[in-house]
């Protein structure tokens, strides 16, 4: 029985698009849309700590290729753990299939072989590979020496993290494209009080969000210290 398609905005977070990643690496949105646009002969390693949004370009790349008209598949290897092989069966068949967080099956032997042969048939298939980890190649503790060869025969794209004002960027359009009014003082504010991690951010201004609307008012310094605990405040302010 065939399973109906979900609509792309859905299984690809509109916010999750090349267009809004703040911060890419000169040529990296050109060379991911290339890819997606059907270039098999590069695939692409990125590489960077949590945070820096190497999940944003995966899904924007899968986004894209569907939307170019090509079968693409998206899988979070943390929840492929342990029966990596079986998972990566299913996925064959699609012309682009994105890796996410690769450290979460290194040091298990049978899913690195599982990967090392799924890499192998892609690549014999023509089909595209695209992988996201913490660490490059040489610096994952894989087991499986050949796996190793072949990740690092992948062109690598290093991420880093978005200084204040790329991070205060990201939160503002987001806030914008959900209607979100939210003063600059309030976006300061806040800036200054959460870590660097963008996940976390983006989570927070959902909440924030839901807040807004649900006591119908606009996101001011006095709001987010209502809803973050006065306790977040620093003296004199």
């Amino acid at each position: 029985m065939s399973v109906p398609q979900l609509p792309l905005a859905l299984r690809y977070p509109p916010d999750q698009r090349f267009e809004t990643y703040i911060g890419a690496p000169d040529g990296t949105l050109a060379q991911l849309q290339a890819l997606a646009d059907g270039g098999a002969g590069e695939w692409r390693y990125l590489v960077g700590p949590a945070g820096v949004g190497k999940t944003h370009l995966l899904l924007a790349t899968c986004a894209a290729a569907e939307s170019a008209g090509r079968r693409v598949a998206y899988l979070p290897l943390a929840a492929a753990a342990g029966r990596l092989g079986e998972a990566l069966l299913a996925l064959e068949g699609n012309d682009l299939v994105a890796l996410d967080g690769l450290e979460a099956i290194t040091g298990h032997r049978e899913d690195e072989i599982a990967l090392f042969d799924a890499h192998n048939r892609a690549r014999a298939a023509g089909a595209c590979l695209l992988y996201a980890a913490r660490d490059n190649p040489a610096g994952l503790p894989l087991v499986l020496p050949d796996l190793r060869s072949r990740l690092s025969q992948c062109i690598r794209v290093g991420l880093s993290p978005l200084d204040d004002a790329g991070r205060r960027e990201v939160l503002a359009q987001r806030a914008q494209r959900r209607g979100l009014v939210m003063e600059d003082a309030a976006l300061d504010w806040l800036l200054r009080r959460t870590g660097r991690d963008l996940g976390g951010l983006t989570a927070l201004l959902d909440t924030l969000d839901r807040a807004s609307l649900a006591a119908q008012r606009r996101v001011t310094v006095p709001f987010l210290r209502e809803q973050l605990g006065a306790a977040a405040a620093r003296p004199g302010e």
